[in-house]
């Protein structure tokens, strides 16, 4: 199984719906870093997995979004609360409909809201 990670850092904000989450409750900023985690069993006829070029794009593109926004205010967040799991999986949903055309195995998107705590998504798309 081959894998190819890509990074990024950037701040957002939100704040906690539908319960005590103290602080969290109030809107406050984030420095987020997204790790991408691309997997398949085979390369293509080039030697690759994937376009890292075409994978750092979708990550700007997202990443570009999200950027000193709060998070609460974007469409897909209504009704859900901005926690790193659910954001983890609306980054992966547009991730892989960047990347539609693309063979892969599974995606994983790993999401630290700072040095100590991260969530994470995998999909399989086999």
């Amino acid at each position: 199984m081959y894998k190819v990670a890509v990074s990024r850092e950037f701040i957002a904000q939100h704040y906690l719906i539908g319960g005590d989450w103290g602080r969290e409750n109030q809107l406050n900023s984030h420095h987020y870093r997204l790790e991408i985690i691309i997997q398949n069993e085979q390369l293509d006829k080039h030697g690759y997995l994937v376009d890292i070029v075409e994978v750092e794009s979708a990550i700007n593109d997202i990443v570009s979004t999200y950027q000193d926004n709060t998070l609460n205010e974007f469409s897909e967040f209504q009704g859900l609360n901005p926690s790193l799991e659910n954001f983890c999986k609306i980054i992966g949903d547009i991730f892989c409909s960047k990347l539609s055309s693309i063979k892969l195995s599974s995606v994983e998107i790993k999401l630290w809201e700072d040095a100590n705590a991260w969530a994470s998504h995998t999909r399989t798309l086999k």
